[in-house]
């Protein structure tokens, strides 16, 4: 595990931010930190990072114990913001090579691994100064940096939040790149975006881990229930089935099926090739992660 994270209280006077949260994180994962606005993530993401003493518990960062202030286990994280700041005059390629003097990285590695880093983020052609980036572009330039010296976690606080579609697109993709080398932890209130490339997922509410877990065990099988798609439109393959005793409905251009047993579902399908319906697509119904999180809230 690269990260260990064992019983943490924080409290800021009376007020108990985390309440004993224990988490564990493998590596070359992307492990999704979900939650609320204000529910404690960024307070334990500074707890992480020795930026704040801990009421009590521990926290090891590959192999490293966390202290407040000055923490060894910092050489091994990258960390991205939610709003990263930069120098505006320079351009994505001087300021890695700014970031490579400080940090003392070998001469002979920075050029190879700048480059690979610019490719990866998709600046590798930009030479305008930073002051004139979008938000999305900061924001990948903040990954690039955050990757420089090769960290075993890299630790992002809402990188999506405020990017429009195209923009968390294109940093949702990165991030899971990325867990090929590093491991993610990425805090985001978005569910929809810790669905798309989490392996594992936590959630924090009012200071307390409500459920752990791998996401595709987090969204078990709605009830017997398969989503088809079709060659042709949902509408018109409904339209080809109103005749038959099934419980359909219609999501997203695809068919919900409700098939209780194995021998319903094969005979489903026959009765769709008897009526020339040619299946795009099968699998089973997973609950949406905002699903999940609804229920145990309940």
């Amino acid at each position: 595990m690269v990260v260990s994270i064992n019983q943490v209280t924080k409290r800021f006077g009376a007020k108990e931010v985390l309440k004993n949260v224990t988490l564990t994180i493998p590596e070359h994962s992307v492990f999704g930190f979900v939650g609320a606005n204000g529910a404690g993530k960024t307070t334990l993401m500074k707890c992480m990072l020795g930026l704040l003493p801990l009421t009590s518990g521990t926290i090891t960062i590959a192999g490293q114990p966390v202290a407040f202030g000055q923490t060894k286990s910092n050489t091994h994280i990258g960390y991205l913001p939610d709003v990263p700041e930069f120098y505006p005059y320079y351009n994505a390629r001087e300021y890695l090579q700014l970031c490579a003097v400080i940090t003392n990285m070998q001469k002979s590695e920075r050029a190879p691994r700048i480059k690979e880093l610019l490719e990866l983020v998709g600046l590798s052609h930009t030479k305008s100064p930073i002051r004139t980036y979008s938000r999305g572009m900061k924001q990948r330039l903040g990954i690039a940096q955050a990757l420089l010296n090769r960290p075993k976690l890299l630790i992002c606080d809402e990188p999506t939040s405020a990017l429009d579609p195209v923009g968390r697109a294109q940093i949702l993709s990165i991030l899971q790149a990325a867990k090929s080398e590093t491991t993610v932890f990425f805090s985001t209130h978005i569910l929809s975006d810790a669905e798309q490339i989490c392996d594992r997922v936590a959630m924090l509410h009012e200071g307390t881990i409500i459920f752990e877990d791998e996401l595709a065990a987090l969204q078990e099988q709605v009830d017997h229930q398969f989503v088809f798609t079709f060659t042709t439109t949902a509408e018109h393959a409904l339209s080809q089935l109103n005749d038959l005793e099934y419980h359909i409905s219609i999501e997203e251009n695809a068919l919900i099926v409700q098939l209780s047993s194995e021998s319903e579902r094969m005979q489903f399908i026959r009765q769709l090739t008897d009526r020339n319906l040619v299946i795009q697509s099968m699998h089973a119904h997973k609950k949406p992660l905002e699903q999940v999180v609804l229920e145990v809230l309940k």
